[in-house]
């Protein structure tokens, strides 16, 4: 699956997660707003449009613990389109609750929006145009080897009370063919509705993917390594992960105590039995990419490092410290992708604790990996890895992830809380990254977006909340924090013509873009 370059020439882009787009109906959507955040990134000169995975999410909101790898989030199907559809009626937008503007409160949100969708798709064989019919058919028939699996999951968790699969009666947990046969009767109307939802969010996502190419904008997904235990894919294939008999994982992912925790980091997510995804030929792997990149232009994977090796922790520990390190598939998996799908553009993300067998498997693959700028400064030994002046052309440059503070955040930040750092640390670290930038600290949102445009790496990617200048109140998420994360959102009045306009100027003259496009178009 080699592809050393995503887009064969240097580029930029944002990274936005499609919950984090404005919009009046408490989450962002895949409707009007995000058709007009892609004429703004194509008026800044941007190419690239880096998403977080796009699955349901449980408990938690997390993007990355979906109820399946393969389905779509109905939480962000546009209601506004679905009323231009005429499968929802104005005055129920109208009769919403008033949501905040600049966050997600999904405490709020998930409830009412889930009735409205519900409703529509209830209403969908009555109320939907021809095409959508049409289109609801045709997506049944192509994507059934997931569909009726999640589908039938989504409908038996709502029954059982959105509890976890394992804690279900024990012969629809393992699966009893009597009892699923039965279900697929009794639940027959949930059933439908799930099917209808992730027909909406497809036809949604895949005009707006339409619109992206037709403005020179690649979409870049992101691929956990890992699924979430209480997921469609665990419960129909409990073959390919390690769990006991009962379906409870035996060895969990993480890992290990690091410069960033004192403790690792205990993911929980089962982990494959990857004797098993070898003697199938990776047939799930191969489904899973094949899936993904049905709906991205370039995949980034996350936690690349765990097809080299894995950090596996035995499930009765709290914490990631006495965990051990295991054999990945290597490139067997990948080989065996390449045969299947060709090559395809993917990005390994290559953070934390990198081994020569990683770097080794990434350069083999010829894979771009990733370099974060604010990793750059401090008293990381892996520190000067992350200078810009060390960057081969084939990585991707950030300025920081969904997983770091914002950059005037972390610039700001003091010793403690979520921090490792010492005030010395801390102290340290600003004083090397003004020296090395030549900054007064003033802008320093707008020198690493500087420094990564100006860098040797083919692709450059920024957070939008570090093109914005925002502080640690819009942080994306603190990994290790149970609550609170994936909720930020902007609004449009923060993306000034003049903030368009300097972004703009940069990549132009990073050689990025051919021209510069208007700005402000919105």
């Amino acid at each position: 699956m080699t592809a050393p370059d995503p887009l064969g020439r240097r580029a930029a882009g944002v990274l936005l997660h499609p919950t984090s787009l404005p919009g009046r109906h408490g989450i962002g959507e895949l409707g009007p707003e995000a058709h007009r955040w892609l004429d703004r990134l194509a008026g800044m000169g941007q190419r690239l449009w880096q998403v977080l995975p796009l699955g349901p999410t449980g408990y938690g909101d997390s993007p990355y613990q979906t109820l399946s790898t393969f389905a779509g989030n109905p939480l962000v199907i546009s209601l506004d389109e679905l009323r231009e559809a005429g499968l929802v009626d104005s005055s129920r937008l109208d009769a919403l609750p008033r949501f905040p503007l600049d966050r997600v409160d999904f405490g709020s949100v998930i409830l009412p929006r889930t009735s409205l969708l519900h409703e529509a798709a209830a209403g969908f064989a009555r109320r939907a145009p021809p095409a959508l019919r049409a289109g609801l058919e045709e997506f049944t028939d192509t994507q059934r080897s997931w569909l009726d699996d999640y589908t039938l999951f989504a409908a038996l968790k709502a029954h059982f009370e959105g509890r976890p699969w394992t804690d279900w009666p024990a012969d629809a947990a393992r699966r009893d063919a009597a009892t699923l046969a039965a279900a697929r009767r009794t639940l027959a109307e949930p059933i439908d509705q799930a099917r209808i939802l992730q027909f909406l969010f497809v036809e949604q996502w895949t005009r707006l993917r339409r619109r992206a190419a037709e403005l020179g904008i690649a979409i870049v997904g992101d691929l956990p390594i890992f699924v979430a235990h209480d997921s469609a894919d665990v419960w129909c294939r409990p073959d390919l992960f390690e769990l006991d008999p009962a379906g409870r994982p035996t060895v969990v992912a993480g890992v290990p105590p690091d410069y960033f925790s004192q403790t690792g980091q205990r993911w929980g997510n089962p982990l494959y039995r990857w004797d098993v995804h070898e003697e199938r030929c990776f047939a799930w792997w191969i489904a899973r990419l094949g899936h993904a990149f049905a709906l991205v232009d370039v995949l980034r994977i996350d936690h690349f490092r765990g097809f080299a090796g894995y950090w596996e922790i035995p499930a009765d520990q709290p914490t990631a410290e006495h965990g051990r390190w295991m054999p990945g598939p290597g490139r067997k998996l990948f080989d065996a992708a390449a045969a299947a799908l060709g090559p395809r553009p993917i990005i390994a993300e290559d953070l934390g604790v990198i081994t020569a067998d990683v770097d080794e498997l990434r350069d083999g693959l010829g894979f771009p990996g990733m370099r974060i700028l604010q990793f750059a400064f401090g008293d990381d030994p892996r520190g000067p890895l992350f200078r810009p002046e060390s960057y081969p052309a084939s990585c991707v440059a950030y300025t920081g992830t969904h997983d770091n503070d914002t950059t005037v955040g972390w610039y700001r930040s003091e010793a403690g809380g979520d921090s490792t750092r010492t005030a010395e640390q801390v102290e340290r670290e600003r004083h090397a990254v003004r020296v090395a930038l030549s900054s007064d600290g003033t802008e320093i949102h707008w020198d690493l977006i500087r420094t990564a445009l100006a860098s040797p790496a083919n692709t450059a990617i920024y957070p939008l909340q570090d093109v914005l200048g925002l502080g640690s109140e819009a942080r994306m998420n603190v990994p290790g924090r149970e609550g609170g994360n994936w909720t930020w959102r902007f609004r449009w009045d923060q993306l000034t013509p003049a903030i368009e306009r300097r972004l703009a100027d940069l990549t132009a003259a990073s050689g990025r873009v051919q021209a510069r496009p208007g700005f402000g178009t919105g």
